[in-house]
């Protein structure tokens, strides 16, 4: 009974501090798991090509002797580095991609921002619908998107054309003059649903007791829109804009489908990528195609970094 009354009386050890630790390091083991299918797919599709760009733009295929004892692989160092960074073609297809971003980029958002206060200001089934509709062609592939406009722009057999004819307006959409407007309207058409379906998620989310003391101080909707709606939707804005930067400095699929029509007006630079592909699987020049993507590949992080700074200010 005493050696009863004894255990019932002693005090409850505390856990040791290993235990305490082996119970932490179980936990964060748990946790860490889920993120392996994540880091798998990033290692493998993303640090093991970056990897390999590296490796292969320190080197290039030179020929031996008079070329007729075939290609050898030499180590070049930077030199491809320093050929690309001095090659006009790139930075000009840099360049013309650059101003394109600069005027495509705010007018897409634009009119996105303005289709989201609209279907915001809306209410009821014609909201569901105009989302549907918005988001078909960001559903459909961009190729088939890119062969629909392409027929559309045709001057030979495009119904656009013959509109403009009706009206005295003999334009021609695959023009050099208008073949940056033709590839900005595509772009719009094709991605501002997207960019509308983010900024009215980030629309739903404003408290509705915030319009209702608008409204009782005597605003009206305009200026609801303008004073409440707009500030709340920044951080949306400022994520579809970094996206929509970064989608055009890589554009590739729209001008690649294009040259295939007017090779005289989309040349093998016409952009950086562009570019990059002709260097890789025309020229054959695989290392110096690797430096330019690397070169590139900094420029738009560059360019992500700059926009980032300057528009993602903390509130006052």
């Amino acid at each position: 009974m005493s050696s009863l009354t004894q255990r019932a009386g002693r005090p409850t050890q505390a856990p040791s501090k290993s235990n305490r630790l082996g119970w932490r390091t179980l936990l964060a083991a748990k946790g860490a798991a889920f993120t392996l299918p994540f880091a798998a797919g990033f290692v493998v599709l993303f640090i093991l090509p970056l990897g390999y760009a590296v490796f292969q733009s320190l080197y290039s295929v030179k020929s031996s002797g008079l070329g007729l004892s075939g290609n050898t692989t030499v180590f070049v160092g930077l030199d491809n580095f320093i050929t690309a960074a001095t090659d006009p073609r790139f930075w000009e297809s840099m360049g013309r991609v650059a101003v394109f971003a600069c005027v495509q980029v705010p007018i897409k958002l634009a009119l996105s921002l303005m289709l989201a206060l609209g279907l915001d200001y809306l209410k009821g089934r014609v909201v569901a619908g105009l989302r549907i509709g918005l988001l078909i062609p960001y559903m459909i592939p961009g190729v088939v998107g890119t062969l629909v406009w392409i027929y559309l722009y045709s001057p030979e057999i495009g119904p656009l054309t013959e509109f403009g004819k009706f009206f005295s307006l003999n334009w021609n959409f695959l023009s050099d003059a208008m073949m940056w407007p033709s590839i900005g309207n595509l772009l719009t058409w094709d991605s501002i649903g997207f960019n509308m379906l983010i900024i009215y998620a980030s629309l739903q989310a404003i408290s509705p007791e915030l319009f209702e003391a608008a409204r009782l101080d005597g605003a009206g909707e305009a200026r609801i829109a303008l004073s409440i709606k707009v500030p709340f939707v920044r951080s949306a804005l400022v994520l579809t804009g970094m996206l929509s930067i970064i989608g055009l400095l890589q554009i590739f699929a729209e001008p690649l489908l294009f040259r295939s029509f007017v090779p005289e007006v989309v040349t093998k630079d016409y952009t950086p990528t562009l570019m990059i592909f002709n260097q890789a699987f025309d020229s054959n020049n695989y290392n110096y195609a690797a430096a330019l993507s690397l070169i590139f590949a900094v420029v738009i992080a560059g360019a992500s970094f700059l926009y980032y700074k300057f528009t993602n200010k903390p509130e006052a």
